[in-house]
């Protein structure tokens, strides 16, 4: 499904960590926070030990409590909805865009109630939200609005005219992720993205043990290995983000009778997953039949947390567009450096009928 795209430029980099005796978050850790900003143009970066640490603490840092709601979907990882639940809040799900996969976002403010602290909206497998509509929201109703920008590094939005990096952050606050299933890899990490001081600082004090605002710290530092690894990474995402657009453009053309995310005019994914859709539920496990025959992977389509029993007692608005995306769906194999024969055994494979 994955194979990050790591070589003797990520290994050169560990060992003049390792040579330097500093292993812990340190130099390398900073400079890895300064050259993602840069990136992104977010003002302020804090690396942290995980993407779903990473929530954790910008919704701690957004002000959710135990006893409050955020919204949010159900059609996601389901860190996203443990990142609530970490902080004794309730994730409240509301349904998702069929063409997008992404949250809907008329269907927002009527989920809002006296007990709603937050937004939480998700980039689901690297395509940006309608953070237009989503912040107009946000900003009328005075709510935080946190990014799951997990799947989103090097995806792009038109903002005020020009195009923008995901993370800059369009809300209040963005979350990414860099476990090896992402485009660029730490091995396990995340990002914390800002334009807020304040925010900045708490993240920054909660995840080394510090106690701030009555939230007890934790320990979701990143080490400088890591780091280190980043700093390289960084260099390549340009590159692997123009490949899988071009490949997920080639793909669209060949899979005939497959549907493909809608790519909105405003928005640039990465395609950081590859989701296919059938006509139904039969036909989406026919495909995945034969893609094991042929010997490619697999998955099915995103799994819904308040399918999952952990989540059986949050809250949600009738969901019937993100249960039929979960049965309809199949997420096909999107390697880095996938190769010519390797496109072709897919879509080879997805051809066949009976």
């Amino acid at each position: 499904m994955a194979r990050p795209l790591v070589g003797e430029e990520e290994a050169a980099a560990v060992a003049r960590v390792l040579a330097s005796g500093w292993v812990m978050q340190g130099p390398e850790v900073a400079a890895f926070e300064r050259e993602f900003a840069a990136l992104v143009g977010a003002p302020f970066a804090c690396a942290i030990s995980s993407g779903t640490a990473a929530l954790h603490l910008a919704l701690l840092a957004a002000g959710v409590r135990a006893g409050d709601e955020v919204i949010t979907v159900s059609h996601s990882f389901i860190a996203t909805a443990n990142s609530v639940r970490h902080c004794g809040a309730t994730p409240l799900f509301v349904d998702i865009e069929p063409a997008t996969y992404n949250i809907d976002a008329a269907r927002i403010e009527a989920a809002i109630s006296s007990r709603t602290r937050a937004i939480l909206c998700v980039h689901q497998m690297g395509m940006p939200c309608d953070l237009a509509a989503i912040g107009a929201i946000a900003r009328r109703r005075g709510l935080p609005l946190v990014e799951d920008a997990a799947c989103a590094a090097g995806s792009e939005i038109q903002w005020n005219g020009e195009w923008q990096r995901i993370g800059r952050p369009h809300g209040d606050v963005a979350c990414f992720s860099f476990h090896p299933r992402k485009l660029i890899t730490t091995g396990e990490g995340g990002m914390v993205t800002t334009g807020d001081a304040d925010i900045d600082a708490r993240v920054r004090a909660w995840r080394a043990h510090e106690t701030r605002d009555g939230v007890f710290g934790f320990n979701y530092r990143m080490t400088d290995l890591q780091a280190a690894i980043g700093r390289v990474q960084l260099g390549r995402l340009g590159g692997l983000v123009a490949e899988r657009r071009r490949l997920v453009a080639e793909l669209r053309e060949r899979l005939a009778g497959v549907v493909i995310p809608v790519e909105p005019s405003w928005a640039r994914s990465n395609w950081q997953s590859l989701c296919a859709r059938f006509e139904s539920a039969a036909a989406a496990t026919a495909a995945r039949a034969r893609l094991e025959l042929a010997g490619i992977a697999s998955r099915p389509g995103i799994a819904n947390a308040h399918e999952d029993p952990s989540q059986a007692n949050g809250l949600r608005s009738p969901l019937p567009e993100s249960e039929r995306a979960q049965r309809e769906c199949v997420l096909l194999p999107l390697p880095s450096q996938m190769s010519a024969s390797e496109v072709d055994r897919l879509v080879a494979a997805l051809a066949q009928r009976g």
